[in-house]
């Protein structure tokens, strides 16, 4: 007896789906030969790559309605994406999905500047919402440093946050409603242009779900009064252990500035030498800024300048004008691309509480060591977002994954000290067996039972977030 063709079997199953999707999208929307899919292969973290079944553009509500009743009829598993700068995966196809791209949905809807709201489609970019709004004195607050390219979908997926978000939160403090598409096609509303919703915190539980619950098409978002303005200071020390200490006790002080970042020497040098923003040869760099009339500004650096200056810096430089404020941020603003010149890196985002930076970058450091790999540092400091940058060379044998292992143990160290495995990144396939490092069982029982609830099939975004040993039974069903 001749054996069926398992490769016959699935052409015919694609050409299904994909004769299915063009019968209900425009021309033009729908990407399934094998050259065209390349770009769909993989997201920021590029280590890994996976083309999809094919590709589809929506422009709509409705749109993204029919493709995931089609998706849902045929059992076919659907990955959402948007801009695709996921750095942990989040994005990452398998050969038997579609991915669902939202580049296309992209309009401003309404805008009111009375009730301090905007709404938009979920695939416009980060600094376009600021871009709709600033000429009327408005801005969109949370700001990755992606923000150029990333798009509001991700951001609600990932929770994303940015430099500004010690003052101003992440997107989940910045979101106010959604509309959302379920596996099956159904349409719903949650949340709205008003602060608070009735019920349960529904919007919460969407915004930093990576994808597992639904696909957001529509986002309402707060946006606020540009403040009167701001000012950086720069500071440089002989030490990271000391710069964290800086920022610990900044904090302590009541102090809130708009945004603390850090930067180590080797990420210092890297972005001197692309961006030559005059930043001092030092081993730890900090970044703070404050904003609000010159008087608050004033006393808040006065403040600040004072903690600064007893822990003996290398350089304290307060900007004196919008040049030099620009050129302080210049470097910092590089800091991902100037890295990837110099070698291949994994950027981690482990989240801790600020009391401990000086002990976290200290282990880092030793662990860095034990690996024999290079360990930059470049992040959040003010509210203890890391993002070591593990430099490897993706030619040599073996080095990826011993990349992989110190960045788990980094990650290991961060849930050590109270924090978190993830801060914006999301989970995606980059953490997601370390979520037993976070939580035991009965945690993720309780998260898997949501999905459940949202999505029965577990189409969406599959094989993402929980670890596939827990979740291997729910998949197969």
């Amino acid at each position: 007896m001749e054996m069926p063709d398992p490769d016959a079997a699935i052409l015919s199953r694609k050409a299904n789906v994909v004769d299915r999707l063009q019968a209900v999208l425009p021309k033009g929307s729908v990407i399934h030969e094998t050259t065209e899919l390349r770009a769909y292969e993989c997201d920021a973290l590029t280590a890994y790559t996976c083309p999809p079944l094919c590709a589809v553009l929506p422009g709509s509500t409705e749109e993204v309605a029919a493709v995931l009743s089609i998706c849902h009829e045929e059992g076919v598993p659907v990955v959402p994406r948007g801009a695709g700068t996921s750095l942990a995966g989040g994005a990452l196809a398998t050969a038997d999905a579609v991915m669902l791209g939202t580049a296309r949905l992209n309009a401003v809807l309404e805008t009111s500047f009375d009730d301090r709201y905007i709404r938009v489609q979920a695939g416009r970019t980060n600094l376009s919402v600021t871009g709709a709004v600033e000429d009327e004195g408005f801005f969109y607050a949370p700001d990755p440093s992606s923000q150029l390219a990333c798009a509001i979908a991700g951001n609600i997926a990932m929770n994303s946050g940015g430099a500004h978000c010690l003052k101003y939160g992440v997107t989940t403090n910045n979101l106010l409603g959604v509309k959302m598409v379920l596996m099956d096609g159904t349409v719903t509303e949650i949340g709205g242009a008003h602060l608070d919703a009735g019920s349960y915190d529904l919007l919460g539980l969407i915004c930093g779900s990576e994808g597992q619950l639904g696909v957001v098409t529509e986002a309402t978002l707060r946006i606020l009064h540009k403040p009167e303005g701001a000012r950086p200071v720069l500071m440089g020390y002989d030490s990271s252990e000391v710069a964290g200490q800086v920022v610990t006790e900044i904090i302590k002080a009541g102090v809130l500035p708009v945004a603390i970042e850090f930067m180590d020497r080797p990420c210092i040098e890297a972005c001197e030498a692309f961006a030559k923003a005059g930043y001092p040869m030092c081993e730890a760099l900090l970044i703070v800024e404050v904003e609000g009339s010159d008087a608050e500004i004033d006393a808040q650096l006065g403040r600040i300048t004072e903690i600064a200056a007893r822990h003996e810096p290398v350089e304290l430089r307060e900007a004196r004008d919008a040049d030099e404020a620009g050129r302080i941020w210049l470097g910092r603003k590089s800091a991902f691309g100037a890295m990837g010149q110099i070698n291949d890196y994994m950027c981690l985002d482990g989240t801790i509480p600020v009391s401990e930076l000086p002990h976290v970058l200290r282990r880092i450091g030793e662990l860095a060591q034990d690996y024999g790999l290079a360990v930059a540092n470049v992040f959040h400091a003010g509210d203890g977002n890391m993002h070591p940058l593990i430099l490897y060379n993706a030619n040599t044998p073996g080095e990826q994954e011993k990349c992989e292992a110190l960045g788990a143990d980094i990650l290991r160290l961060c849930v050590e000290v109270g924090g978190c495995l993830t801060g914006e990144h999301g989970v995606g396939i980059e953490k997601r067996d370390l979520m037993l490092v976070q939580y035991d069982a009965p945690d993720l029982e309780a998260q898997m039972a949501v999905k459940d609830v949202f999505d029965p099939a577990w189409l969406l975004n599959a094989a993402k977030v929980f670890p596939l040993s827990v979740s291997a039974s729910r998949r197969a069903a």
